[in-house]
């Protein structure tokens, strides 16, 4: 599955355009572009093979969404995309070293997973969010693809119990319905007692939940990342009617099988 054209969209006097990654080359620029935010920016302790670029065994089956600025053609967005036929082809979800998915009762047909999304620091505005937002939405109407499931991250670093604290609350408010439930293989092994130490809601997991997303149990321990992830999943039929008539628009990307 590719993209015919690039999505474009003006922002002031910047031009943006998002597609999947057409090439080894854009990959690469994809798993750089991660790399420095997740390893140099976040601190995240990655073993990958190749120093610079942060690649593991599902990037080779994944599809990699990027926005790239036109002026200064750099890659300053991505999102990893796993469909369902290459998780069987690989053996699971990269979620499922995380959470353990035996309870979690949506067909596997049905779920595109999302994950190793980053902006690069200089470019953290609506318009590069919205562009990956688009572009996923326009990817999963054509996939055939009906719910997403991810690992969404607190950062844990120098606010262990805040993340902590924040990361049940948003199982507490947000929470799956039975036959959506996960369990993590890694649980969070900070105590989160007080209720005036909640950490902010990182941005991405709002956009999560404003768009119809829940939580589906408690949090995981992700030591290499130092996050505490919390396990989201969002049906297309579950999806707010704000964000649907904003993203799930027909024209917003058009791809040739």
């Amino acid at each position: 599955m590719q993209l015919e054209m690039p999505t474009e969209v003006r922002n002031g006097t910047a031009r943006y355009a998002v597609r999947l990654a057409a090439s080894e080359a854009e990959v690469t620029e994809a798993q750089r572009l991660r790399w420095q935010v997740f390893a140099e920016e976040q601190g995240a302790h990655l073993a990958s093979p190749v120093p610079g670029l942060d690649i593991d065994r599902f990037d080779p089956h994944c599809e990699h969404l990027i926005v790239r600025d036109l002026s200064s053609d750099q890659v300053i967005g991505t999102y990893r995309l796993l469909t369902a036929s290459k998780a069987r082809h690989i053996g699971g979800y990269y979620s499922e070293s995380e959470f353990d998915l035996s309870a979690f009762r949506i067909p596997r047909r049905d779920i595109l997973e999302i994950g190793r999304s980053c902006v690069h620091r200089d470019f953290r505005s609506g318009a590069v969010i919205s562009l990956l937002w688009s572009g996923l939405a326009g990817f999963l109407m054509r996939s055939g693809h009906t719910a997403l499931i991810g690992c969404a991250s607190i950062p844990l670093a120098g606010q262990e119990e805040a993340a902590s604290h924040l990361a049940r609350e948003l199982f507490r408010k947000h929470p799956s319905n039975a036959s959506h439930r996960v369990v993590p293989r890694r649980p969070l092994p900070f105590v989160s007692d007080c209720a005036q130490s909640a950490a902010p809601i990182p941005p991405l997991i709002k956009g999560y939940l404003r768009s119809g997303a829940v939580v589906c149990g408690e949090p995981c321990w992700d030591p290499t990342f130092a996050t505490a992830d919390v396990f989201v999943f969002l049906g297309l039929r579950d999806i707010d009617a704000r964000y649907a008539r904003r993203f799930l628009q027909p024209t917003l990307l058009e791809m040739a099988p």
